[in-house]
């Protein structure tokens, strides 16, 4: 059977995490328009800096929103971020596209999302560290779809 749209890209969003040089985040994300592909990101170091598979994460402790204290690799740039700069890099316009990503987006995230002119975020499972991200994306009418009822979570979290 065909796959719905929102499937598709989900399943190319696995792909292209494929590329991720982060091996705890492996997340990624598609951007599309009218059904097309307008760019991709994925887990990893800014361009010239040296990545979590070559040069080991660089941990730093973070407490979330209920409390909870957990081991954070802050080498990389997140997929939506990464996938942000390519669009602003190359003069991509990303007003009224979809973000089709691994998980929900954290609150940074989520603002540049909102910022962007994105209508419209896919995401597979919810985001391990939760987070105010339906408020902001709803404040700023960006429709949050999550498929998965779960909480995506890292190893050695």
């Amino acid at each position: 059977m065909r796959p719905s749209w929102d499937d598709y890209f989900l399943e190319l969003v696995d792909q292209v995490a494929t590329r991720a040089t982060c091996d705890r985040g492996k997340s990624g994300c598609v951007v599309v328009r009218d059904k097309r592909i307008i760019c991709t990101g994925y887990v990893g170091s800014p361009s010239g800096m040296p990545h979590c598979d070559d040069a080991g994460h660089d941990f730093k402790q973070v407490i979330d929103d209920d409390g909870t204290a957990r081991r954070h690799c802050v080498r990389t740039v997140h997929a939506e971020q990464n996938a942000i700069v390519q669009a602003a890099r190359y003069g991509l316009a990303l007003d009224g596209t979809t973000i089709y990503c691994s998980m929900e987006p954290c609150r940074v995230c989520a603002m540049l999302i909102a910022s962007s002119g994105v209508s419209r975020v896919v995401a597979r499972r919810h985001y391990h560290a939760g987070g105010d991200t339906p408020e902001i994306l709803g404040s700023a009418g960006v429709e949050l779809v999550i498929v998965e009822d779960v909480v995506e979570t890292y190893e050695g979290q």
